[in-house]
């Protein structure tokens, strides 16, 4: 199939999308935007539908993985469900049934029948982090910039599924990330055990490849069970309910009552603009040090 903001290959066993926005450091918009998140959603499914594929690589175009979501279209989303948008608050429906597809991305990476490669360069922040952190494996460059730092919008430890986190580096260093939403390279994700595996950059696509073909030497029924078996052992850890702690913990997040003094993005952005409130959102961090 084609598509405006990803692009597909397929080389033998293995299939590669790459996600393709960069000018926008590939951020993520929402379901039913008609953008990039839409275009992922129905590559995974075509890979996970293609007989002939065992491994799935994701990666990106320009000099980001994916640098978080669109923050022009944080909240709008849920106006634009109503015939005149911002003349009401946003409906918890519009707000449960956006957030839940949203999520179920998340699962249809965490689920997927084929093993999953996450190829991860540049920026990899809030989205970014959470598609690497549902594959099977995460292949990241030395300099890679990797965080939660869009936990400082005020989530505090919500708004996405954070189980895998927690499970990859453990309770004391996933909420460090979530409340202070401080960065970390390549070399230090692999040393925590958010990596699988740390490469300087310019081996990175050589060792993805690597790494696929050595998983296309197991037989496709092997990998059909092994995932299944897979999706059992997340069950048994819990790691699947993240689904719904996700989308439940966004949702409740975007009724937050904040209470006077307290920083807000979207009253920001609209009084100084997208670009400038997310600065402002890290620069308060920068002051405290």
């Amino acid at each position: 199939m084609n598509y405006k903001y990803v692009i597909c290959e397929k080389d033998g066993e293995i299939a590669t999308i790459m996600l393709n926005r960069p000018g926008k450091l590939n951020v993520m918009d929402f379901p039913g935007d008609g953008g990039l998140l839409d275009d992922f959603s129905s590559a995974l499914d075509a890979a996970s539908n293609d007989d002939a594929i065992k491994v799935l690589i994701i990666k990106a175009a320009g000099r980001a993985f994916c640098a978080g979501h669109d923050l022009e279209r944080i909240y709008k989303v849920y106006e634009e469900w109503d015939k005149e948008p911002g003349k009401r608050r946003p409906s918890q429906r519009a707000r449960l049934l956006t957030d839940r597809r949203w999520l179920e991305v998340h699962q249809k990476i965490l689920l997927h029948p084929k093993v999953t490669i996450a190829q991860v360069h540049g920026y990899c922040i809030g989205e970014g982090a959470a598609i690497a952190e549902m594959c099977d494996i995460a292949i990241v460059s030395e300099d890679a910039h990797i965080s939660h730092a869009e936990q400082r919008l005020g989530f505090a430890g919500s708004g996405i599924n954070l189980v895998p986190l927690f499970q990859a580096v453990g309770y004391k260093k996933a909420r460090w990330m979530c409340l202070t939403g401080e960065a970390m390279d390549g070399i230090e994700a692999e040393r925590i055990g958010w990596a699988t595996k740390v490469v300087p950059p310019d081996k990175l696509d050589e060792e993805v490849t690597k790494v696929a073909k050595q998983i296309t030497l197991l037989p496709k029924d092997g990998i059909a069970i092994g995932k299944a078996s897979n999706h059992m052992l997340l069950d048994i850890l819990g790691m699947t309910s993240g689904w719904l702690q996700g989308y439940m913990t966004h949702t409740m997040f975007t009724n937050l009552r904040y209470e006077p003094g307290e920083w807000v993005f979207v009253k920001d952005r609209k009084v100084k603009g997208t670009k400038t409130a997310f600065h402002t959102r890290d620069e308060r961090y920068m002051e405290t040090k």
